[in-house]
């Protein structure tokens, strides 16, 4: 089963989004979901202060910013 990493933050309307679309994918293309809040590490939040959401699989950015159900879909079954 392959393993996502969902980088997110507090006060991010797009990552609500983001979120819905991950599930919505999920009930179709199993995966397990890794929710990481980037407010907690200054590291993280230097590398996707701006880009946040993103979602990342085997070490890529599937997607990031406005996250769509075809694209994070297609990334996750190839």
């Amino acid at each position: 089963m392959k393993e996502v990493y969902f980088y997110t933050r507090a006060q991010c309307p797009l990552c609500v989004e983001a979120k819905t679309v991950l599930g919505l994918v999920q009930e179709d293309v199993p995966f397990q979901l890794h929710e990481i809040n980037i407010d907690e590490s200054d590291e993280l939040t230097e590398k996707y202060g701006l880009m946040i959401p993103v979602i990342e699989c085997n070490g890529e950015v599937i997607q990031f910013g406005n996250v769509d159900y075809p694209t994070v879909k297609l990334k996750l079954e190839s």
